[in-house]
Protein backbone atom coordinates (compact mmCIF):
# COMPACT_ATOMS: atom_id res chain seq x y z
CA UNK A 1 0.00 0.00 0.00
CA UNK A 2 2.81 2.43 0.89
CA UNK A 3 4.26 2.07 -2.62
CA UNK A 4 0.90 2.48 -4.38
CA UNK A 5 1.09 5.37 -6.92
CA UNK A 6 -2.39 6.61 -6.00
CA UNK A 7 -1.59 6.67 -2.28
CA UNK A 8 1.75 8.42 -2.84
CA UNK A 9 0.20 10.92 -5.26
CA UNK A 10 -2.47 11.92 -2.73
CA UNK A 11 0.17 12.25 0.00
CA UNK A 12 2.27 14.48 -2.27
CA UNK A 13 -0.77 16.62 -3.10
CA UNK A 14 -1.71 17.02 0.57
CA UNK A 15 1.87 17.79 1.62
CA UNK A 16 2.27 20.47 -1.06
CA UNK A 17 -1.04 22.09 -0.08
CA UNK A 18 -0.05 22.09 3.59
CA UNK A 19 3.25 23.71 2.59
CA UNK A 20 1.14 26.52 1.09
CA UNK A 21 1.86 25.74 -2.55
CA UNK A 22 -1.03 26.95 -4.68
CA UNK A 23 -3.65 24.20 -4.99
CA UNK A 24 -3.59 24.31 -8.80
CA UNK A 25 0.14 23.68 -8.86
CA UNK A 26 -0.18 21.06 -6.12
CA UNK A 27 -2.72 19.12 -8.17
CA UNK A 28 -0.60 19.29 -11.33
CA UNK A 29 2.60 18.20 -9.55
CA UNK A 30 0.77 15.39 -7.74
CA UNK A 31 -0.77 14.18 -11.02
CA UNK A 32 2.62 14.13 -12.75
CA UNK A 33 4.16 12.35 -9.77
CA UNK A 34 1.38 9.75 -9.72
CA UNK A 35 1.81 9.09 -13.42
CA UNK A 36 5.60 8.77 -13.07
CA UNK A 37 5.28 6.40 -10.12
CA UNK A 38 2.93 4.24 -12.18
CA UNK A 39 5.39 4.15 -15.08
CA UNK A 40 3.37 6.41 -17.36
CA UNK A 41 5.35 8.61 -19.80
CA UNK A 42 5.28 12.32 -18.90
CA UNK A 43 3.54 13.26 -22.14
CA UNK A 44 0.85 10.64 -21.62
CA UNK A 45 0.25 11.79 -18.05
CA UNK A 46 -0.13 15.40 -19.14
CA UNK A 47 -2.47 14.40 -21.98
CA UNK A 48 -4.62 12.42 -19.55
CA UNK A 49 -4.68 15.37 -17.16
CA UNK A 50 -5.77 17.79 -19.88
CA UNK A 51 -8.27 15.35 -21.39
CA UNK A 52 -9.87 14.70 -18.03
CA UNK A 53 -10.42 18.39 -17.32
CA UNK A 54 -13.51 18.32 -19.50
CA UNK A 55 -15.24 16.25 -16.85
CA UNK A 56 -15.91 19.39 -14.83
CA UNK A 57 -16.48 21.83 -17.72
CA UNK A 58 -20.18 22.19 -16.89
CA UNK A 59 -19.35 22.94 -13.26
CA UNK A 60 -16.69 25.47 -14.24
CA UNK A 61 -19.16 27.31 -16.49
CA UNK A 62 -21.69 27.31 -13.64
CA UNK A 63 -19.13 28.99 -11.41
CA UNK A 64 -18.33 31.69 -13.98
CA UNK A 65 -22.00 32.46 -14.70
CA UNK A 66 -22.90 32.45 -11.01
CA UNK A 67 -19.91 34.70 -10.34
CA UNK A 68 -21.21 37.15 -12.96
CA UNK A 69 -24.66 37.11 -11.36
CA UNK A 70 -23.11 37.65 -7.94
CA UNK A 71 -21.07 40.60 -9.25
CA UNK A 72 -24.21 42.13 -10.78
CA UNK A 73 -26.21 41.77 -7.56
CA UNK A 74 -23.30 43.12 -5.57
CA UNK A 75 -23.11 46.19 -7.81
CA UNK A 76 -26.83 46.96 -7.51
CA UNK A 77 -26.64 46.92 -3.69
CA UNK A 78 -29.83 44.88 -3.26
CA UNK A 79 -28.18 42.45 -0.82
CA UNK A 80 -27.02 45.31 1.39
CA UNK A 81 -30.47 46.90 1.54
CA UNK A 82 -32.23 43.64 2.39
CA UNK A 83 -29.66 42.82 5.04
CA UNK A 84 -29.95 46.25 6.67
CA UNK A 85 -33.71 45.89 6.87
CA UNK A 86 -33.39 42.57 8.67
CA UNK A 87 -30.72 43.93 11.01
CA UNK A 88 -32.86 46.92 11.99
CA UNK A 89 -35.71 44.57 12.86
CA UNK A 90 -33.60 42.70 15.43
CA UNK A 91 -31.64 45.67 16.78
CA UNK A 92 -30.71 45.28 20.45
CA UNK A 93 -31.27 41.52 20.58
CA UNK A 94 -27.86 39.87 20.60
CA UNK A 95 -28.83 36.21 20.19
CA UNK A 96 -31.43 37.02 17.55
CA UNK A 97 -28.84 39.10 15.68
CA UNK A 98 -26.41 36.16 15.59
CA UNK A 99 -29.09 33.79 14.28
CA UNK A 100 -30.26 36.32 11.69
CA UNK A 101 -26.68 36.70 10.45
CA UNK A 102 -26.58 32.92 9.98
CA UNK A 103 -29.84 33.13 8.03
CA UNK A 104 -28.64 36.01 5.85
CA UNK A 105 -25.39 34.16 5.15
CA UNK A 106 -27.44 31.13 4.11
CA UNK A 107 -29.27 33.23 1.51
CA UNK A 108 -25.90 34.05 -0.09
CA UNK A 109 -25.65 30.42 -1.22
CA UNK A 110 -29.00 30.21 -2.99
CA UNK A 111 -31.52 33.10 -3.11
CA UNK A 112 -28.97 35.87 -3.71
CA UNK A 113 -25.79 33.98 -4.69
CA UNK A 114 -23.07 36.46 -3.74
CA UNK A 115 -20.70 33.99 -1.88
CA UNK A 116 -18.63 35.91 0.67
CA UNK A 117 -18.99 39.24 -1.16
CA UNK A 118 -21.67 40.45 1.29
CA UNK A 119 -19.49 40.07 4.38
CA UNK A 120 -17.17 43.10 3.91
CA UNK A 121 -20.27 45.20 3.15
CA UNK A 122 -22.54 44.06 5.96
CA UNK A 123 -20.38 43.04 8.93
CA UNK A 124 -17.94 45.96 9.55
CA UNK A 125 -20.72 48.56 9.99
CA UNK A 126 -22.34 46.26 12.55
CA UNK A 127 -19.25 45.92 14.74
CA UNK A 128 -20.35 48.88 16.85
CA UNK A 129 -23.72 47.23 17.50
CA UNK A 130 -22.00 43.95 18.36
CA UNK A 131 -19.60 45.71 20.71
CA UNK A 132 -22.47 47.48 22.48
CA UNK A 133 -24.29 44.16 22.92
CA UNK A 134 -21.00 42.48 23.98
CA UNK A 135 -21.48 39.70 21.43
CA UNK A 136 -18.59 37.24 21.22
CA UNK A 137 -17.33 37.52 17.64
CA UNK A 138 -16.56 33.81 17.64
CA UNK A 139 -20.34 33.29 17.66
CA UNK A 140 -20.65 35.58 14.63
CA UNK A 141 -17.85 33.70 12.87
CA UNK A 142 -19.65 30.43 13.59
CA UNK A 143 -22.91 31.88 12.24
CA UNK A 144 -21.27 33.15 9.05
CA UNK A 145 -19.44 29.89 8.36
CA UNK A 146 -22.66 27.96 8.94
CA UNK A 147 -24.46 30.09 6.36
CA UNK A 148 -21.61 29.78 3.87
CA UNK A 149 -21.44 26.00 4.15
CA UNK A 150 -24.59 24.23 5.38
CA UNK A 151 -26.88 25.30 2.49
CA UNK A 152 -24.65 23.99 -0.29
CA UNK A 153 -24.06 20.74 1.59
CA UNK A 154 -27.73 20.00 2.31
CA UNK A 155 -29.87 21.89 -0.24
CA UNK A 156 -29.99 21.32 -4.03
CA UNK A 157 -30.23 25.05 -4.78
CA UNK A 158 -27.60 27.54 -5.96
CA UNK A 159 -24.15 26.37 -4.98
CA UNK A 160 -25.75 23.26 -3.52
CA UNK A 161 -26.88 22.23 -7.01
CA UNK A 162 -23.24 22.52 -8.15
CA UNK A 163 -21.94 20.57 -5.13
CA UNK A 164 -24.47 17.78 -5.59
CA UNK A 165 -23.83 17.77 -9.33
CA UNK A 166 -20.12 17.21 -8.81
CA UNK A 167 -20.84 14.29 -6.46
CA UNK A 168 -23.23 12.75 -9.00
CA UNK A 169 -20.86 13.27 -11.95
CA UNK A 170 -17.78 11.95 -10.19
CA UNK A 171 -19.57 8.90 -8.82
CA UNK A 172 -20.74 8.15 -12.37
CA UNK A 173 -17.19 8.62 -13.65
CA UNK A 174 -16.13 5.87 -11.27
CA UNK A 175 -18.86 3.41 -12.14
CA UNK A 176 -21.73 4.25 -9.78
CA UNK A 177 -24.57 6.17 -11.46
CA UNK A 178 -26.80 8.21 -9.13
CA UNK A 179 -29.46 10.82 -9.80
CA UNK A 180 -28.29 14.33 -8.92
CA UNK A 181 -31.77 15.25 -7.73
CA UNK A 182 -31.62 12.51 -5.11
CA UNK A 183 -28.31 13.52 -3.51
CA UNK A 184 -29.98 15.88 -1.04
CA UNK A 185 -32.20 13.03 0.20
CA UNK A 186 -29.03 11.69 1.82
CA UNK A 187 -27.03 14.81 2.61
CA UNK A 188 -29.78 16.63 4.50
CA UNK A 189 -28.58 14.87 7.65
CA UNK A 190 -25.29 16.79 7.34
CA UNK A 191 -27.28 20.02 7.40
CA UNK A 192 -28.94 18.88 10.64
CA UNK A 193 -25.50 18.10 12.10
CA UNK A 194 -24.35 21.63 11.29
CA UNK A 195 -27.50 23.16 12.80
CA UNK A 196 -26.70 21.31 16.02
CA UNK A 197 -23.14 22.65 15.89
CA UNK A 198 -24.42 26.20 15.33
CA UNK A 199 -26.86 26.02 18.25
CA UNK A 200 -24.17 24.68 20.59
CA UNK A 201 -21.84 27.50 19.54
CA UNK A 202 -24.30 30.40 19.94
CA UNK A 203 -26.40 29.09 22.85
CA UNK A 204 -23.62 27.68 25.02
CA UNK A 205 -19.96 27.97 23.99
CA UNK A 206 -19.92 31.65 22.98
CA UNK A 207 -23.03 32.93 24.79
CA UNK A 208 -21.12 34.80 27.53
CA UNK A 209 -20.56 38.55 26.96
CA UNK A 210 -17.15 39.51 25.59
CA UNK A 211 -15.66 42.98 25.77
CA UNK A 212 -14.14 44.68 22.72
CA UNK A 213 -12.55 48.09 22.42
CA UNK A 214 -14.47 50.71 20.48
CA UNK A 215 -11.77 51.51 17.94
CA UNK A 216 -12.10 53.92 15.04
CA UNK A 217 -11.81 52.29 11.65
CA UNK A 218 -10.59 54.63 8.89
CA UNK A 219 -13.31 55.24 6.33
CA UNK A 220 -15.96 53.42 8.34
CA UNK A 221 -18.39 54.59 11.00
CA UNK A 222 -19.26 51.61 13.19
CA UNK A 223 -21.57 53.51 15.48
CA UNK A 224 -25.23 52.60 15.49
CA UNK A 225 -27.07 54.56 12.84
CA UNK A 226 -30.06 54.25 10.57
CA UNK A 227 -28.72 53.38 7.15
CA UNK A 228 -30.77 53.91 4.02
CA UNK A 229 -32.96 50.85 3.49
CA UNK A 230 -35.20 52.13 0.70
CA UNK A 231 -35.80 49.70 -2.15
CA UNK A 232 -35.27 51.53 -5.43
CA UNK A 233 -36.28 50.40 -8.92
CA UNK A 234 -32.73 49.12 -9.43
CA UNK A 235 -33.00 46.95 -6.33
CA UNK A 236 -36.36 45.50 -7.38
CA UNK A 237 -35.07 44.63 -10.86
CA UNK A 238 -32.02 42.92 -9.33
CA UNK A 239 -34.22 40.98 -6.92
CA UNK A 240 -36.49 39.82 -9.75
CA UNK A 241 -33.41 38.69 -11.67
CA UNK A 242 -32.11 36.69 -8.69
CA UNK A 243 -35.52 35.10 -8.04
CA UNK A 244 -35.90 34.24 -11.73
CA UNK A 245 -32.53 32.47 -11.72
CA UNK A 246 -33.61 30.48 -8.66
CA UNK A 247 -37.03 29.66 -10.15
CA UNK A 248 -35.54 28.29 -13.36
CA UNK A 249 -33.06 26.21 -11.41
CA UNK A 250 -35.73 24.50 -9.31
CA UNK A 251 -38.14 24.16 -12.27
CA UNK A 252 -38.35 20.97 -14.39
CA UNK A 253 -35.75 22.59 -16.65
CA UNK A 254 -33.35 22.37 -13.71
CA UNK A 255 -30.52 24.35 -15.32
CA UNK A 256 -28.29 26.60 -13.25
CA UNK A 257 -26.61 27.82 -16.45
CA UNK A 258 -29.86 28.97 -18.06
CA UNK A 259 -31.12 30.39 -14.78
CA UNK A 260 -28.00 32.51 -14.34
CA UNK A 261 -28.18 33.73 -17.95
CA UNK A 262 -31.88 34.67 -17.61
CA UNK A 263 -31.19 36.42 -14.30
CA UNK A 264 -28.37 38.41 -15.85
CA UNK A 265 -30.52 39.28 -18.87
CA UNK A 266 -33.31 40.63 -16.62
CA UNK A 267 -30.85 42.73 -14.65
CA UNK A 268 -29.29 44.21 -17.80
CA UNK A 269 -32.50 44.70 -19.80
CA UNK A 270 -34.20 46.14 -16.73
CA UNK A 271 -31.50 48.77 -16.46
CA UNK A 272 -30.13 47.71 -13.06
CA UNK A 273 -26.76 47.25 -14.76
CA UNK A 274 -25.76 49.46 -17.70
CA UNK A 275 -24.78 47.88 -21.01
CA UNK A 276 -21.39 49.54 -20.71
CA UNK A 277 -20.83 47.78 -17.35
CA UNK A 278 -21.21 44.25 -18.73
CA UNK A 279 -17.46 43.83 -19.30
CA UNK A 280 -16.77 44.95 -15.73
CA UNK A 281 -19.40 42.50 -14.49
CA UNK A 282 -17.76 39.68 -16.47
CA UNK A 283 -14.30 40.52 -15.14
CA UNK A 284 -15.62 40.72 -11.57
CA UNK A 285 -17.40 37.40 -11.94
CA UNK A 286 -14.29 35.69 -13.27
CA UNK A 287 -12.20 37.30 -10.54
CA UNK A 288 -14.65 36.13 -7.87
CA UNK A 289 -15.20 32.54 -9.04
CA UNK A 290 -12.70 31.93 -11.85
CA UNK A 291 -9.99 30.47 -9.64
CA UNK A 292 -12.37 27.92 -8.12
CA UNK A 293 -13.56 27.04 -11.63
CA UNK A 294 -9.99 26.29 -12.71
CA UNK A 295 -9.40 24.25 -9.55
CA UNK A 296 -12.42 22.15 -10.49
CA UNK A 297 -11.12 21.62 -14.03
CA UNK A 298 -7.66 20.54 -12.87
CA UNK A 299 -9.15 18.38 -10.08
CA UNK A 300 -11.18 16.47 -12.67
CA UNK A 301 -8.00 15.96 -14.70
CA UNK A 302 -6.22 14.76 -11.59
CA UNK A 303 -8.99 12.21 -11.02
CA UNK A 304 -8.49 10.93 -14.56
CA UNK A 305 -4.76 10.46 -14.00
CA UNK A 306 -5.45 8.65 -10.71
CA UNK A 307 -7.76 6.20 -12.47
CA UNK A 308 -5.38 5.76 -15.41
CA UNK A 309 -2.47 4.71 -13.16
CA UNK A 310 -4.28 1.47 -12.41
CA UNK A 311 -3.43 1.83 -8.75
CA UNK A 312 -6.97 2.39 -7.51
CA UNK A 313 -7.96 -1.28 -7.52
CA UNK A 314 -4.81 -2.42 -5.71
CA UNK A 315 -5.26 0.41 -3.20
CA UNK A 316 -8.83 -0.71 -2.57
CA UNK A 317 -7.71 -4.31 -2.07
CA UNK A 318 -4.95 -3.24 0.33
CA UNK A 319 -7.31 -1.01 2.26
CA UNK A 320 -9.85 -3.81 2.49
CA UNK A 321 -7.25 -6.03 4.12
CA UNK A 322 -6.13 -3.19 6.39
CA UNK A 323 -9.69 -2.48 7.52
CA UNK A 324 -10.33 -6.19 8.03
CA UNK A 325 -13.67 -5.78 6.28
CA UNK A 326 -14.87 -3.46 9.07
CA UNK A 327 -17.33 -0.87 7.81
CA UNK A 328 -16.87 1.18 10.99
CA UNK A 329 -13.10 1.50 10.54
CA UNK A 330 -13.48 2.02 6.79
CA UNK A 331 -16.07 4.80 7.18
CA UNK A 332 -14.03 6.57 9.86
CA UNK A 333 -10.77 6.41 7.88
CA UNK A 334 -12.39 7.58 4.62
CA UNK A 335 -14.03 10.54 6.33
CA UNK A 336 -10.80 11.52 8.13
CA UNK A 337 -8.86 11.34 4.85
CA UNK A 338 -11.41 13.72 3.34
CA UNK A 339 -10.90 16.06 6.29
CA UNK A 340 -7.14 15.95 5.76
CA UNK A 341 -7.41 16.72 2.04
CA UNK A 342 -9.99 19.49 2.35
CA UNK A 343 -8.09 21.15 5.19
CA UNK A 344 -5.10 21.25 2.87
CA UNK A 345 -6.68 22.61 -0.30
CA UNK A 346 -9.45 24.65 1.33
CA UNK A 347 -12.29 23.68 -1.02
CA UNK A 348 -14.95 21.02 -0.59
CA UNK A 349 -15.86 21.26 -4.27
CA UNK A 350 -12.30 20.53 -5.40
CA UNK A 351 -11.97 17.59 -3.03
CA UNK A 352 -14.76 15.50 -4.58
CA UNK A 353 -13.01 14.48 -7.84
CA UNK A 354 -9.92 13.52 -5.84
CA UNK A 355 -11.66 11.25 -3.33
CA UNK A 356 -14.44 9.84 -5.52
CA UNK A 357 -11.94 7.86 -7.62
CA UNK A 358 -10.89 5.99 -4.48
CA UNK A 359 -14.06 6.01 -2.36
CA UNK A 360 -16.53 4.53 -4.86
CA UNK A 361 -14.68 1.22 -5.36
CA UNK A 362 -13.54 1.12 -1.72
CA UNK A 363 -17.08 1.60 -0.42
CA UNK A 364 -18.29 -1.13 -2.75
CA UNK A 365 -15.60 -3.52 -1.50
CA UNK A 366 -16.73 -2.91 2.09
CA UNK A 367 -20.38 -3.53 1.22
CA UNK A 368 -21.68 0.02 1.67
CA UNK A 369 -24.98 0.89 -0.02
CA UNK A 370 -25.25 3.59 -2.70
CA UNK A 371 -26.78 6.00 -0.16
CA UNK A 372 -23.98 5.29 2.29
CA UNK A 373 -21.40 5.94 -0.44
CA UNK A 374 -23.05 9.29 -1.21
CA UNK A 375 -22.96 10.18 2.48
CA UNK A 376 -19.31 9.16 2.85
CA UNK A 377 -18.23 11.24 -0.16
CA UNK A 378 -20.40 14.22 0.85
CA UNK A 379 -19.14 14.15 4.43
CA UNK A 380 -15.51 13.66 3.47
CA UNK A 381 -15.72 16.57 1.02
CA UNK A 382 -17.58 18.90 3.38
CA UNK A 383 -15.19 18.27 6.26
CA UNK A 384 -12.39 20.77 6.56
CA UNK A 385 -14.09 23.59 4.66
CA UNK A 386 -14.96 24.81 8.14
CA UNK A 387 -11.71 25.19 10.02
CA UNK A 388 -9.34 25.35 7.05
CA UNK A 389 -7.21 28.53 7.12
CA UNK A 390 -7.35 28.55 3.28
CA UNK A 391 -11.14 28.21 2.92
CA UNK A 392 -13.51 30.99 1.85
CA UNK A 393 -15.80 29.81 4.64
CA UNK A 394 -13.24 31.00 7.20
CA UNK A 395 -11.44 33.74 5.28
CA UNK A 396 -14.71 35.57 4.60
CA UNK A 397 -15.85 35.84 8.25
CA UNK A 398 -12.37 36.92 9.35
CA UNK A 399 -12.27 39.62 6.65
CA UNK A 400 -15.40 41.20 8.08
CA UNK A 401 -14.72 40.72 11.80
CA UNK A 402 -11.03 41.66 11.93
CA UNK A 403 -11.16 45.14 10.37
CA UNK A 404 -10.37 46.67 13.77
CA UNK A 405 -7.68 44.08 14.60
CA UNK A 406 -9.64 42.41 17.41
CA UNK A 407 -10.41 39.08 15.74
CA UNK A 408 -7.79 36.39 15.10
CA UNK A 409 -8.19 34.23 11.99
CA UNK A 410 -6.93 30.97 13.55
CA UNK A 411 -8.18 31.11 17.12
CA UNK A 412 -11.38 33.13 16.63
CA UNK A 413 -12.57 31.69 13.29
CA UNK A 414 -10.78 28.48 12.30
CA UNK A 415 -10.68 26.70 15.66
CA UNK A 416 -14.30 27.47 16.68
CA UNK A 417 -15.72 26.49 13.28
CA UNK A 418 -13.58 23.35 13.15
CA UNK A 419 -14.82 22.18 16.56
CA UNK A 420 -18.49 23.02 16.11
CA UNK A 421 -18.98 21.73 12.57
CA UNK A 422 -16.40 19.09 11.77
CA UNK A 423 -17.01 17.01 14.90
CA UNK A 424 -20.81 16.74 14.35
CA UNK A 425 -20.20 15.98 10.66
CA UNK A 426 -17.80 13.15 11.51
CA UNK A 427 -20.23 11.62 14.02
CA UNK A 428 -23.25 11.84 11.69
CA UNK A 429 -21.24 10.73 8.66
CA UNK A 430 -19.89 7.58 10.29
CA UNK A 431 -23.10 6.55 12.06
CA UNK A 432 -25.23 7.40 9.02
CA UNK A 433 -23.06 5.35 6.66
CA UNK A 434 -23.45 2.31 8.91
CA UNK A 435 -27.23 2.64 9.16
CA UNK A 436 -28.38 3.42 5.61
Amino acid sequence: MLTNPVFLSVIIMIALCLLKLNVLLSLIVAALAGGALAGMPLGETMSTLIGGMGGNSSTALSYILLGMLAAALHKTGVATVLTRRIMQAVKGKGLVLVLVIAFVASLSQNLIPVPIAFIPIVIPPLLGVMNALKIDRRAIASALTFGLKAPYVALPIGYGWIFHGIISDQMAENGLVVDQGGIWHVLWVLGVAMIIGLLIAVLFTYRKPREYQELEIPGLDTREHDADTRMTRTHWVALVGALSALAIQVSPLGSLHIGAIVGLAIIVIGGAIKWSDIDEMLHSGIGMMGFIAFVMLVAAGYGSVIRETGGVQSLVESAGVLFGGSQLIGALVMILVGLFITMGIGTSFGTIPIIAAIYVPLAASLGFSTSATILLIGTAAALGDAGSPASDSTLGPTAGLSVDGQHDHIWDTCVPTFLHYNIPLIVVGVIGALLI
